[in-house]
This record gives structure tokens, sequence and C-alpha cells, in this order.
């Protein structure tokens, strides 16, 4: 029913508008959809996971397992399995079945991003600062690591004519980012000299390098068929480009040629930008902007800009737009909130009946003469009577209409518990500011002033300085501020 009140025309948007709603529980610093679009996992500043669900705006789940920022999140295709990568250089794998690590997997460097193998949750591949990308199979309780190369694949030619400078600065280049192809065989990674990668996943060779700017590559992401490509660098230029059916057995990866399809920056302000994302069909590329509080939308057929997104008073970082809809969340630098931007959905409520009429402000109503009658009892026993005799069918549940969603994700059954009680929620509704930069709980009523705190005591605690009512009394009616 609720779609038949939207109107048609508003339905046909893909790009969005305003901005609809926040969400906030703790300092967000980095954001993920999940493939079926129906949760938010958000990493936050003290390394806690926070799963939103979209459709309540609640929080669903609180995974603790870090104790730094969270630098990435990856999902797997049935959206039970998520990655986490944190400044405490540890990559955490939960299962969202009952919030269990699954394994934790450490390294000797920074992480700068990690991501799950799309048909093998066991599988992820990750960039990692001052060292070689890995490519780490957790199969085992013993993570096997395999390096991935960072230096560019050159002809024959190139070889022998290389200079020492030429190989000596090939073999100081860094990985700074990795994700895999949808079909999970190949590899794409960029450098901090500007060179893309190729990387076959099973002999861990680069089939292909190519180089489009002399700067840092910062951040890539394929559509979700795999053939389109969008690169952020730090040149202050958003690059796309086509890739090829790597999966095609006659594609010669030495005469490939990777040519920019579409150049997106700002002349006038130049711009710097934080973090960029494609809509779900490809056809819009979303990006941040450095020391700013807008999104710019640019519209790949034409290459030109169609929106620009405002709303928020804060420079944002990471931009994510949603699998299916119209939908783009991105995260406030400074407040730590999630701010959501979709379509204004005026509903028609003319479609509930076909002599319904809307008006713009109140007019008399003249009721009809028998329109209020009370009706025999004989007759409402009779209606009663024939409800009883229609057959309901209720163990049949049908499936969600997921039209749009691809076959890839249709396979995967998996839905996430709802817990009723989620423990030290801290919600936008519980958080108050105090400050510039200061926030505090909202009082919780008389005798729970403990909830303030940033910990929820132990029940030892509870019992030590407990009053009358088994809770600790208020001191001096202080809360504590962080």
């Amino acid at each position: 029913m609720n779609l038949s009140l939207v109107d048609p025309f508003v339905l046909a948007q893909d790009c969005p508008e305003v901005i609809t709603g926040r969400l906030r529980s703790g300092h967000s610093t980095s954001i993920r959809f999940s493939h079926r679009g129906d949760l938010l996992a958000s990493g936050r500043h003290d390394g806690i996971v926070i799963i939103f669900d979209i459709e309540t705006n609640g929080v669903a789940r609180k995974l603790r397992g870090h104790t730094r920022q969270i630098q990435s999140l990856s999902w797997s295709t049935n959206d039970r399995y998520l990655l986490s990568a944190g400044q405490d250089w540890k990559c955490v794998l939960w299962d969202l079945k009952d919030g269990s690590r699954m394994r934790t997997v450490r390294f000797e460097a920074a992480i700068f991003i990690a991501e799950l193998h799309p048909h093998n949750h066991m599988l992820f591949v990750a960039a990692l600062f001052d060292d070689q990308p890995v490519l780490v199979d957790m199969s085992s309780e013993i993570p096997v690591k395999s390096t991935l190369p960072s230096a560019p694949r050159r002809s024959q030619i190139e070889r022998e004519n290389a200079t020492e400078k030429q190989n000596a600065q090939d073999a100081k280049q860094t990985t700074t980012v990795t994700v895999f192809t949808p079909s999970g065989d190949h590899i794409i990674s960029g450098t901090n000299k500007g060179w893309l990668h190729i990387i076959d996943r099973a002999t861990l060779q680069v089939l292909h390098s190519t180089r489009h700017t002399n700067n840092i590559i910062v951040y890539l992401r394929l559509t979700p068929s795999g053939r389109d490509v969008v690169i952020n660098s730090s040149d202050r230029i958003v690059r796309t480009m086509h890739l090829p059916d790597l999966q095609d057995p006659k594609l010669d990866f030495e005469t490939l040629q990777l040519e920019v399809e579409h150049k997106f920056q700002d002349l006038v302000q130049k711009l710097s930008w934080n973090h960029v994302s494609f809509s779900p069909t490809g056809e819009y590329v979303t990006a941040s902007t450095w020391m700013n509080h807008h999104i710019y939308v640019w519209e790949r057929g034409q290459g030109s800009l169609v929106k620009i997104l405002e709303g928020t008073k804060e420079e944002l970082s990471v931009v994510e737009w949603h699998p299916f809809r119209p939908f783009v969340a991105a995260v406030g630098v400074d407040s730590g909130r999630v701010w959501l931007w979709s379509i204004l959905q005026p509903q028609r409520w003319s479609a509930l009946a076909p002599d319904f009429a809307e008006v713009e402000e109140n007019v008399e109503y003249i009721e009809r003469e028998d329109e209020f009658d009370i009706q025999p009892l004989e007759e409402i026993h009779k209606r009663r009577l024939n409800q009883e005799d229609e057959e309901v069918d209720v163990l049949t549940i049908e499936p969600p209409a997921r039209s749009t969603m691809t076959a890839e994700f249709e396979k995967g059954d998996f839905r996430m518990p709802v817990l009723l009680d989620i423990e030290a929620s801290d919600s936008e509704d519980e958080v108050v500011a105090v400050g510039a930069g200061q926030w505090r709980r909202k009082s919780p009523g008389a005798g729970r002033d403990w909830m303030n705190d940033d910990e929820v005591p132990s029940g030892d605690e509870v019992r030590k300085g407990a009053g009358t009512n088994g809770v600790p009394p208020v001191q001096n009616g202080t809360k504590r501020r962080r």
C-alpha cells in the first residue's frame, strides 16, 4: 500500500536530493552498506563496529574486538560475515549470526584497506602502510599470508633498457588500495606512484600495469558488474574507465590499453576529494570533498555535474551509495554522525480510493442521510459468518520484492537475528552536546545516573555502591563528559 501512495514520477528518480535523516552511535569513521541494503555497518573511532537497521534507523548489533579506529569494512556476499580492519594493525572476521569473532589476523604494519573475496569469506586482500599487500587465507586457525607485488609489469624492452634509478623506484613502490573483481579471480590495486595493476589471484603475478597519474591512488571502487572502475587520486582528479571482461580467455594483457573515460574535477576551487563511490547502476559518481561540506554527483553519460548535495555544516569523509535505492550516506568528520540523503516522497492519498479528493483547506462536509446508520444485528452476523468461511493462508511466506537484485545475491538466505536488548545503547536521541566536540548522554532517570558514564558498571560495582534499590547513588550530581 505504501508504494501506491507514492507518485510514480518520484519512484523514477535515481538521484537523491535532500537530507532525510541521520544516524549516530558513537563517532563513526567508516561505513559500508550490506549487499541487500537493509543493514549499514559503521566503524567507530573507539574500535567498536555498529550495525544499523536501515528501515528503523536503530542499532541492530554492536561488535567489540578492536582497540583503535576502524579503517575499512567489507561484507560477504550473503551478508552474514563482516570483515573490519582497524588502526590496531589487525583484521577481524565477524559472524553476524551470533556476533562472534571467527578469525583475528594481526599484521606488522598499519592497514589501509581490507576487502573480502566475493565468494569465499575466508579469503581477503589487504593493503598495508609501508609494506607489500597481502592475500590472506583464514581457512585454518593459523592464517596463511601471501605477498602481492607492487612493482609495475614492464615489457621485455623496458626491462632491458631500465636504469638503476628506475629499478630502485619500482622497488620502493607500495600499494595503497586493493579490491577484488566480482569474479574473485583478479585483484585491482593502486600504488603510491599512480600505477594501476591487474593481479592474477591464483599465480599472484601482475598481468597488466598502467599509469594515469604521478600521484598517490587513494581509493578504488568497482561497479557490481566489475566493468567500470572509479579512481580517486591525490592530484584532485576523479577518473572513471571501462574494464574489459577479465574472464575472457582471448584477452591479451600485453596489448591491453585502459583509457580514461571521464575526468571529474573542480577547476575553480581546486577541491580535493576524500572518498568516491558509484551509484548502483554505475550511472553516477559521487565524491565527498576535503575541507568542504558538500557532496558532488556527476553523471557519466555526459560527464557533467548534475547535483551538489548540501545540508551539513561539517566536512564529510566516507560516502556510500545504497545498493538499489537513490540513497546516499556520508560520515561527518567533526561530529561522527552518519548523514542520509534521499528523495522526499509526497504521498498521494487519492490513490487509496477512486472517489478520494485532496483539498488544500478544510471544507464543510454534508453527510448523507443514511451514511452513519447503525446496521442491523442480523446483517452484521451474516457478514461475520461469510468472513469465517474464507480460508486464510498463514503458512506460506512470500519472498520480498527484489526485482532489481542481481542473481548473485539471491542465493543468500541469511537474515541477521533481531536483538531486543542492545547493551549500552547510545543513539542520537540519548546524546546531547555540552560543548565544542564534547558529548554526554541524557539523564536516564532517577537512580540510574551511572548510565552517563562511558562504561556500564559491572555487577560487583553496582552492589558496592548500591542504595535501597540496588543501584549506585548519585555522586554530587555530576556527569562525565566524553
